[in-house]
């Protein structure tokens, strides 16, 4: 039995019958001990964003984006969060000019990020759009990370869904609502 046979015959053993077997709709995409794990649309979304992103007044080589990379703000603690995309301005596109970033540590760097985005998932939406509020204890929420401890002055949130976006900007210390217009208005 060649390599090939094998593949087609056990791809015709797996053939889902839609009537017995769940479809992708059916299951979860996330591990609920770790919701927003990325789908197929949070890796290509900022694939997209970081190849059309244009700074004229910045060098290429001076702009970091990050995509579902853990960015650490908190030494103490070693807290983190993980944002679907951001771009950090003034910051080499390699660590130490050298090396591929494993992370974002926000300490070393000296730095926060200029805009952060967030493409909503099931399982992490209440926090992404700052409806959950902080527990005694337990790291702050990503709103709270953003606006509070690293003053992100931009954040943005995509609901594909509902093919909704909404875009904040940091004002006197607290995220206001940008009103977007669209080609219809």
């Amino acid at each position: 039995m060649t390599l090939s046979n094998l593949f087609t015959e056990n791809a015709e053993q797996l053939k889902p019958t839609n009537t017995t077997l769940p479809t992708m709709y059916d299951l979860p995409s996330e591990d609920p001990e770790e919701p927003g794990l990325p789908d197929e649309f949070h890796d290509l979304q900022p694939q997209l964003l970081s190849a059309t992103l244009r700074l004229v007044d910045v060098k290429s080589d001076r702009i970091f984006t990050g995509t579902d990379l853990n960015l650490y703000y908190d030494p103490e603690h070693k807290w983190y969060k993980r944002p679907d995309w951001f771009v950090a301005i003034g910051v080499p596109r390699l660590y130490d000019e050298r090396d591929m970033r494993m992370s974002f540590v926000v300490w070393d760097e000296g730095v926060s990020p200029s805009v952060i985005v967030e493409l909503l998932s099931e399982g992490t939406d209440k926090e992404d759009l700052g409806l959950t509020k902080a527990q005694l204890g337990k790291a702050p929420t990503k709103w709270d990370v953003y606006e509070q401890i690293l003053k992100v002055p931009n954040y943005v949130v995509y609901d594909r869904y509902k093919d909704i976006l909404r875009a904040y900007r940091l004002v006197q210390g607290q995220y206001q609502a940008i009103e977007l217009k669209t080609n219809g208005s």
